[in-house]
């Protein structure tokens, strides 16, 4: 995931201050009034609402509107909409397997929207479980590296189911099964280290390398992609070096 979760932190950095702010704070809000459905609107007892929260508060989201959001959700407070999970499959450019995770109140408006993303942008659709066997849900929390050593982090999360810890550059990137995310993040969170996101994400089990002219064309289709209201995540399978990068981000 190296190239991916080194492009999407960039990228979450710089989406709280660009334009697309108004959007990253309805889906963060759409996260927490789901979660708050879900589980209700205990936190110590809802560990999906606690990290919804956590990620919202991130990203300078208003502490009016994370509330209005749980109470939404929770059913305390009228206006909450009913959200249903559907995942659409598909291939990018390059031959890059991707996932598209949306959470909607109008499954045709998803359907479309997702379908004409990947149509422009040199993607195509496929059939449900024909690209999702290529990928496994996993936990990933995002650490900031601050003062840390790989180590320090690698010591915290160990005995608590991590798997593996990745630097990101700017970034350490733990990734252990789904079921030991919240055992992870708490074994941070006692170790006194501030974590970014604590999330369960699809991890592809193997990766296509991408050179620059192949990168701008899959991060452009998932820029189009997750420009769509209905679309929370996209997770592809490729890799790109630290050399393509840099030459992206200049």
């Amino acid at each position: 995931m190296s190239g991916h979760s080194k492009w999407a932190t960039t990228k979450h950095k710089k989406a709280v201050i660009d334009a697309k702010r108004g959007k990253l704070f309805a889906k963060l809000i759409k996260n927490i009034e789901v979660a708050a459905r879900t589980g209700g609107a205990d936190v110590e007892g809802n560990p999906t609402l606690f990290d919804a929260i956590q990620k919202a508060k991130k990203s300078s989201v208003p502490n009016k509107n994370i509330d209005s959001a749980v109470k939404r959700g929770a059913g305390l407070e009228a206006g909450g909409a009913d959200y249903e999970t559907i995942m659409y499959e598909g291939y990018g450019p390059n031959g890059v397997a991707v996932l598209i995770e949306c959470l909607t109140d109008n499954r045709n408006r998803a359907a479309s929207d997702v379908r004409v993303a990947m149509t422009r942008n040199g993607g195509s659709m496929a059939d449900p479980g024909s690209v999702s066997y290529l990928f496994h849900r996993k936990g990933v929390v995002i650490v900031p590296k601050g003062e840390l050593a790989e180590d320090d982090v690698l010591g915290a999360v160990l005995d608590a189911g991590a798997e593996e810890v990745n630097d990101l550059g700017e970034s350490f990137e733990v990734l252990s099964e789904a079921t030991d995310l919240v055992a992870v993040r708490t074994a941070l969170q006692e170790a006194g280290i501030d974590y970014d996101s604590a999330d369960a994400n699809f991890v592809p089990t193997m990766q296509v390398e991408l050179d620059e002219e192949g990168a701008r064309k899959i991060f452009k289709l998932i820029d189009a992609l997750e420009d769509s209201d209905d679309v929370q995540n996209v997770f592809g399978n490729f890799d790109v070096s630290d050399d393509v990068m840099e030459k992206i981000d200049a």
